[in-house]
């Protein structure tokens, strides 16, 4: 769907969009277009009588013929002042859902949200075009006989107002819709296409934005001591790899921020293999890595002004005669001892040395994880929040305060040394399980944060939110890409320079 910018005038051809205020008080566009078709808006209103112009309520109106427009939506925009950023992306991308759905090919957004909002000139525009790209996304490389009633058909989309500024505004919310994209392509490939050495590759291609990429491979990874990563990799035809992704847009020498990932291509579970029913779905194991692919890409992209580091270790989770085996024990980087009760804990084993790596060769000022990694986070937060853990609480609040603004929400939960000593092993330094299934989510956090030591770090179990079995206004079913507005937003608030 091409997106431009452009002044209102009143239109010829397509669809056209225009807001109402709650209560049904027409904005300047509406007014417009009620006068050309001798009233056809007003007698909508009037015939539509559950319509209160409330968020995202909509009123379709057949073209009328004097105006030669195939249909006017009348939007809902709500209160004047509760109109904001997140709103009008929501509002974006449920027009562009109606659209797709009646089969219009081009329309006119005519919203005119005037000065009650606060926002900069240009900003609602870009805003709006910004939620239609997040909804217009579509994985559908591999369908071949699709019905065409059931393929999107909006091509272009034109949003009117003050043009030059929208799109200074949309610059970088286009970069962002298209990191979006890419990570949402990453994640919802299947496993035979997407493995260790395929998504190393296309990280590697991001070299051409400014990235540093550098590739491990499992010859070096044991150089260093991985055996944590390797021995979840053991199982598998695919070798692992490790994949740093440095941007360096920030103060030479400074400190970089460090996001890790989890990338597990593919989880059978190992040796203790999950049940067959969903199993399908374990090829978003890979999510966490997937995330900070695409936050790496959107912070060359937009050249942001921060050091970042990426670090993703990309293994596949498979049994057969080579597989790690309940039992087993294996040294991690760090040197500690890892008892191996359950080869379907195996992220947070990937995690251990990740983390270990990047602490150790990049000192960094921070660091934040990302990894689908229980099953029992859904059963504590359901698929609304995200488990945020967290050893230090201003980075905790700054997380929450960003993910609260971008619409993707963190709920901090507990570490504490009880949890912990429920993972002390009799055979090793740490089992990677506690051996029942009380607080699971807490227990993977509390072996994660063994191999962090003092550096400020969080934890973002998102197993719920990667990916999504429903549609919402900006965020069509299928993978999610959750956390990289989040961390997009984190970076731009507290750590950029001005």
């Amino acid at each position: 769907m091409k997106i431009s910018f452009a002044e209102f005038e009143p239109p010829r051809a397509g669809a056209v969009v225009v807001g109402v205020w709650e209560k049904g008080a027409l904005t300047g566009p509406a007014r417009q277009l009620d006068e050309a078709s001798a009233g056809a808006l007003t007698r909508a209103l009037a015939a539509s009588p559950r319509f209160r112009g409330k968020r995202n309520e909509l009123v379709p109106i057949v073209g009328p013929a004097n105006l030669g427009v195939t249909r006017i939506v009348l939007a809902g925009l709500g209160a004047p002042e509760a109109v904001d950023a997140r709103s009008l992306q929501d509002l974006g991308g449920t027009l562009v859902a109606h659209l797709n759905g009646v089969g219009e090919t081009a329309a006119i957004f005519a919203i005119d949200v005037g000065e009650a909002t606060g926002l900069p000139a240009g900003t609602p525009a870009a805003h709006l075009a910004f939620g239609a790209a997040l909804r217009a996304y579509r994985f559908d490389k591999y369908r071949t006989t699709e019905r065409p009633e059931r393929k999107p058909t909006l091509a272009a989309l034109t949003v009117a107002g003050p043009a030059a500024a929208a799109r200074r505004a949309f610059k970088d919310l286009a970069a962002t819709a298209e990191a979006i994209a890419f990570t949402r392509d990453l994640v919802s490939e299947p496993a035979n296409v997407i493995y260790p050495e395929s998504l190393a590759e296309q990280a590697a291609g991001l070299s051409s934005l400014g990235l540093d990429v550098e590739i491990l491979d499992d010859t070096q990874m044991a150089a260093l001591g991985m055996n944590a990563i390797l021995g979840v990799a053991q199982g598998s035809v695919r070798p692992p790899r490790l994949v740093v992704m440095r941007w360096n847009g920030g103060n030479e020498g400074a400190a970089p921020l460090a996001f890790i990932g989890k990338g597990v291509t593919f989880d059978t579970g190992g040796i203790s293999i999950k049940p067959a029913a969903g199993m399908g779905e374990m090829k978003w194991d890979m999510a966490g890595a997937g995330l900070v692919i695409g936050l790496m890409r959107l912070l060359a992209a937009r050249a942001a002004t921060v050091n970042a580091v990426g670090v993703v270790g990309l293994v596949e989770n498979m049994p057969s005669g080579s597989a790690m085996r309940p039992g087993d024990i294996v040294t991690s980087m760090s040197g500690q001892t890892i008892e191996v009760l359950n080869t379907d804990a195996e992220g947070r084993l990937v995690l251990a040395d990740a983390l270990w790596y990047c602490q150790d060769r990049f000192k960094p000022a921070l660091m934040i994880d990302l990894a689908t990694l229980t099953g029992a986070i859904i059963v504590a937060l359901g698929h609304d929040h995200a488990g945020l853990f967290a050893n230090d609480d201003a980075l905790a609040e700054r997380l929450v305060a960003a993910g609260k603004a971008v619409g993707e929400r963190l709920w901090r939960l507990p570490l504490d040394d009880s949890y912990n000593r429920a993972i002390d092993s009799d055979a090793a330094d740490v089992k990677n399980i506690a051996g029942d299934r009380a607080a699971g989510s807490i227990i993977g956090a509390q072996f994660v944060q063994r191999f962090v030591n003092k550096v400020p770090w969080a934890h973002l179990d998102i197993a719920g939110v990667a990916w999504s079995k429903k549609d919402a206004p900006t965020v069509p079913k299928g993978a999610t890409a959750f956390g990289v507005r989040l961390l997009d937003r984190f970076v731009r608030d507290y750590y950029e320079k001005s």
